[in-house]
C-alpha cells in the first residue's frame, strides 16, 4: 500500500445548456414583458409619423448585419460578466423613471441601455465592443425627444425654404418670403409646412449612411467624414426637392405639384443622396494615397 493520501476528487459540477438556455429565455421573455408598452409605443410611433417611419427597419437592418458577419461575431470568445447585470438594472430604473415622470423618450433609451447590458452580461465585454456599432445604431430606431424634435424641425423648416427662395431666383423666378409661405411671381403662393422641413429625408438617409460606412472598407476617419456629412446632403437634396416642386406650382396644378412632392421626389431624392455617398467615398479614396502595406 502507498503511504501517499489519495487526493480528494469530487465531481465536476456541470449546468446543463438546456437549463442555461432556459434561464437566459425566461430573462429575455421578462423583460420582453417589462418593455412591452415602450415596445407598443415605438411601433405606433413608426407607424404614424412619417419623420420616423424608417425606425421600424433598423432593427431588421441590425439582425440582417449580424447574420451576414456572424463568422466574424463567431471568432469573438464570450463569457458571462456580471457588470452587464448592473447596466440592466440601471435600464429598468430609468424606464422606471420615465414611466413615473411621464418621460417617454427615458423608457425608450432605457430599453436601448437594457440591450446592451443584456449583450455584456450574457456575452462579455468583447462582444459587446464587437458589436458596438451595431448597438450604437439601434439608436436611430427611436424617434428624437419632443424638444430635439422642435429645436431641430423648425430651423431645418427655415433653411428649405431659404434655399428654395436662392435656387427659384437663380432660375429667374421672382419670389416674396413670408415666414415659411413664399409668393412665386407675385401670383403663386407657395407654403413650406413643417412636414416640408426635410427632418424625414434626413432621418431615412441617416440609417442608409450609417450602414454603407458600417459595410464599407475604409478607415474609420473617412467613415465619420461620410456620417457627418450626410445631414448637408440631405438638406441639399430637401432643397432641390422644393426647388423643383415650387417650380411645378408655375405649370401644373396644385393636386400634380403635391403628389410630385410628397410621392415621386423622395424616390428620386434618395438615390440621388446615395449617390453623393459614392462620389465623396471616390474623392476621399483620391485625396488620401494608400501606403504599400494597403492602409490609408
Amino acid at each position: 500500500m502507498s503511504d501517499h493520501p489519495r487526493p480528494c476528487v469530487q465531481p465536476e459540477t456541470r449546468v446543463s445548456s438546456g437549463r442555461v438556455c432556459a434561464a437566459v429565455l425566461s430573462l429575455v421573455l421578462a423583460l420582453g414583458w417589462s418593455f412591452a408598452g415602450t415596445l407598443a409605443g415605438l411601433l405606433a410611433d413608426w407607424g404614424s409619423d412619417d419623420n420616423y417611419s424608417v425606425g421600424a427597419l433598423v432593427p431588421i437592418v441590425a439582425v440582417l448585419i449580424l447574420w451576414v458577419q456572424r463568422e466574424r461575431f463567431g471568432r469573438v470568445p464570450t463569457r458571462v460578466c456580471w457588470w452587464g447585470a448592473g447596466l440592466v438594472v440601471v435600464g429598468c430604473a430609468l424606464r422606471l423613471f420615465g414611466v413615473v415622470f411621464l418621460f417617454e423618450s427615458a423608457e425608450r433609451y432605457a430599453l436601448w441601455l437594457t440591450v446592451v447590458g443584456l449583450v455584456v452580461w450574457l456575452a462579455g465585454p468583447a462582444a459587446m465592443w464587437r458589436a458596438r456599432w451595431i448597438l450604437l445604431f439601434l439608436l436611430l430606431a427611436i424617434p428624437l425627444p419632443g424638444r430635439v424634435h422642435n429645436a431641430i424641425s423648425g430651423p431645418l423648416q427655415s433653411i428649405a425654404t431659404q434655399g428654395a427662395v436662392v435656387g427659384l431666383e437663380m432660375l429667374g423666378v421672382t419670389v416674396l418670403r413670408q415666414g415659411n409661405v413664399v409668393v412665386l411671381n407675385d401670383e403663386v403662393p407657395v407654403a413650406v409646412a413643417e412636414a416640408c422641413s426635410g427632418l424625414r429625408l434626413l432621418t431615412a438617409f441617416a440609417v442608409v449612411t450609417a450602414v454603407m460606412a458600417f459595410l464599407a472598407r475604409r478607415p474609420v476617419w473617412q467613415k465619420a467624414v461620410v456620417l457627418v456629412s450626410c445631414v448637408p446632403i440631405a438638406i441639399m437634396c430637401n432643397v432641390l426637392r422644393l426647388t423643383i416642386t415650387a417650380l411645378l406650382f408655375l405649370v401644373v396644378d396644385e393636386e400634380k405639384a403635391e403628389w410630385f412632392f410628397h410621392d415621386c421626389a423622395g424616390l428620386f431624392m434618395m438615390p440621388l443622396a446615395v449617390g453623393a455617398v459614392f462620389l465623396e467615398y471616390w474623392i476621399l479614396s483620391k485625396l488620401v494615397r494608400a501606403t504599400p502595406d494597403g492602409r490609408n
